[in-house]
């Protein structure tokens, strides 16, 4: 990032009120007025404040933005901003919109209290117009503050509120640089940021799935979200109180193995008895691990794998967890049902070796610990040794002889599951060599992925496909 843009919270607030084209709202519910404050505070409001309001009381609430089931949610932002930009239009235009671009700010937020004990979170948003009287776009944040003390989290709230504003008035061109600076005069530690989204003309050319990446990136957070269509998912919206299935993978591209470890796994899932017949929420995870290569990350590869998961309408999740019990844990934050894991039996020697384990979170026995709570399971698919010929299955993995009681306790106790039906012809399928295949123009990879996803990587022509002749 440009050192243009490292400003104090002090100083992209006071630039913002000596800006004379921006004029607009701040409505903040749940944390005081802290993004608001700043800009009394630095001095100059008067030319940047049309109105701020706080509405605390629910009826209040309810009786201005209309009633929510959730106060902390992104429909009851988007209910704030849609009220509050329409009336400022009504009040103002007429006599600013020909001088003025006019914006409204809005959070709705959950602090730490004496009555609520959890860590901070909330929604922010601002919607805004980037030339007088243009239509307006809007960016949408949901932010956990991870402070213990309410003061600390009201105040991390405030900074990233200038920053969210700063950001879009000034870098609304650069979403990535955007991104990059939400966190100024803040650290990872205070304030985790695990999704946004951006709509709106000024952003026509942003992908929200690509935005979601660099959210993880720039170590926002572990772990962001977006649907089958590309829209950022926000981990409450899409788990709360769900089963949830993941299967982990490098999906370039997905191929008729890749697709059969997820449905063979997922019909047993839904026999567990703990599932009470409910359908899960089914994650597909790409980890940073999967899409580095040569130490960077090539978007228009990352994009490229997406559009492979669109048409199997998967909720797709981006993640810097290299260990699964990391994954289970973050997971296990925003759902108390079972979770299940899908991977092929070649994935399990990162289950068993005792160096992914660290001795702060109690070596091997404290990530399983983390991984198999909540009736979370393994689900095995077979893979083929190509070495040996051999077909390895969570039943017969070769773990070293120290280990073979814990094995044969996760096996017994079916915290280790051998999938059922998994079909042989597709244990010598890999991803990477069909990717050979298909840069080559080596037909014979389009009888190794499943027909929804031959048909998308010729129309799109992802992964350097090119039609023969």
């Amino acid at each position: 990032m440009n050192d243009e843009y490292t400003h104090s919270t002090q100083q992209k607030a006071r630039q913002i009120n000596i800006d004379a084209r921006r004029y607009g709202t701040f409505a903040e519910i749940g944390a005081g007025q802290e993004v608001a404050r700043w800009f009394f505070h630095v001095g100059g409001a008067a030319g940047t404040v049309a109105k701020t309001m706080s509405a605390y009381d629910m009826a209040v609430s309810d009786a201005i933005y209309g009633p929510s089931d959730r106060y902390v949610s992104r429909r009851r932002l988007r209910a704030m901003l849609d009220y509050e930009f329409d009336l400022l239009l009504q009040r103002l235009d007429p006599s600013r919109g020909d001088k003025c671009n006019f914006f409204v700010f809005a959070n709705t937020v959950a602090t730490h209290s004496f009555s609520r004990q959890e860590l901070g979170r909330g929604w922010l948003g601002i919607r805004l117009q980037t030339e007088s009287r243009g239509p307006a776009s809007e960016i949408l944040i949901h932010v956990r503050m991870l402070d213990k003390e309410n003061v600390r989290q009201q105040e991390a709230l405030g900074i990233i509120g200038v920053n969210l504003i700063h950001g879009a008035f000034y870098l609304h061109r650069e979403p990535e640089a955007l991104i990059g600076a939400l966190l100024d005069n803040l650290t990872w530690e205070r304030v985790e940021v695990d999704l946004i989204q951006f709509s709106g003309p000024a952003f026509a050319g942003v992908d929200n799935r690509l935005m979601a990446l660099q959210l993880v990136r720039h170590g926002l957070t572990e772990a962001a979200m977006f649907t089958a269509a590309g829209e950022a998912a926000q981990w409450d919206e899409a788990l709360y109180k769900k089963p949830v299935l993941v299967q982990r993978g490098s999906f370039r591209p997905v191929t008729n193995a890749t697709l059969d470890v997820l449905e063979r796994a997922l019909e047993q899932f839904v026999r567990e008895p703990e599932l009470n017949g409910e359908t899960p929420v089914v994650l597909m995870e790409m980890t940073l691990r999967h899409l580095t290569a040569d130490d960077a990350i090539d978007p228009h590869d990352f994009l490229d794998r997406a559009d492979t998961l669109t048409p199997l309408g998967k909720t797709v999740l981006v993640s810097n967890f290299r260990r699964f019990h990391r994954l289970a844990a973050y997971l296990s934050r925003y759902t108390q049902r079972p979770i299940g894991l899908a991977l092929g039996a070649s994935k399990l020697g990162e289950i068993f070796d005792e160096h992914y384990y660290n001795h702060n979170e109690g070596e091997l026995l404290g990530g399983l610990g983390q991984l198999f709570k909540n009736s979370s399971r393994l689900y095995v698919y077979p893979s083929l040794d190509f070495n040996t010929g051999q077909v390895v299955t969570a039943a017969n993995y070769p773990v070293p002889p120290h280990l073979k009681s814990l094995h044969a306790h996760l096996l017994e106790n079916r915290y280790l599951l051998d999938i059922q039906n998994s079909n042989a012809d597709f244990l010598r399928i890999r991803s990477r060599d069909v990717l050979e295949k298909i840069k080559a123009g080596d037909t014979t990879w389009e009888r190794l992925v499943p027909p929804v996803i031959l048909e998308v990587i010729k129309a799109k022509r992802l992964f350097g496909y090119r039609p023969a002749g």
